[in-house]
């Protein structure tokens, strides 16, 4: 029988931030900065017979999160809302603040709860040395994975340290 043998090296580096990024929007203008400007000199490619930009978004998520505190300020109840897009996100908080008969069966006032939102977006990303890969963005983290070549991470890392929220 036959062994296998190591083709290909592909690696994870992860960057945790210092402090979460404050909010949806800083989150999403971090994203829309780089589809827009390609900071990494990513490549367009074509792959399966299909033409891909150099960066373009694999997936994204935005998750809203309320809390319903009775008159001492005691939370007694919590709601949340997951949506596709920074779009989605915002009327889902909205709509949950406002919605009256949920206030009622909770029993609470509503209040945003911003410090418990998540947001990811994962990034598909083509190096002009051919290689695809992904860098995915939390509101804690930012990690570079399926790169085999070390200047994929070193133009990440370059231009993260640049961008005060990913400091």
């Amino acid at each position: 029988m036959a062994d296998f043998t190591l083709s290909t090296t592909n690696k994870t580096s992860v960057r945790k931030l210092a402090a979460p990024i404050a909010d949806a929007a800083t989150f999403n203008g971090i994203i829309e900065n780089i589809l827009t400007n390609n900071p990494w000199g990513c490549t367009s490619w074509e792959g399966a017979g299909v033409s891909h930009d150099p960066v373009e978004k694999a997936g994204e998520a935005y998750t809203a999160r309320v809390m319903y505190e009775n008159t001492l300020g005691r939370v007694v109840g919590t709601a949340a809302a997951r949506a596709p897009t920074l779009a989605g996100f915002n009327a889902a908080k909205t709509e949950i603040l406002g919605n009256t008969a949920l206030e009622t069966a909770i029993g609470g006032s509503p209040v945003a709860d911003p410090d418990s939102e998540t947001y990811a977006c994962r990034l598909k990303c083509h190096a002009a040395n051919g290689e695809v890969y992904s860098v995915a963005f939390t509101r804690t983290s930012v990690r570079v994975s399926s790169y085999e070549d070390d200047a994929v991470l070193a133009a990440v890392e370059a231009w993260a340290d640049g961008v005060p929220a990913l400091a």
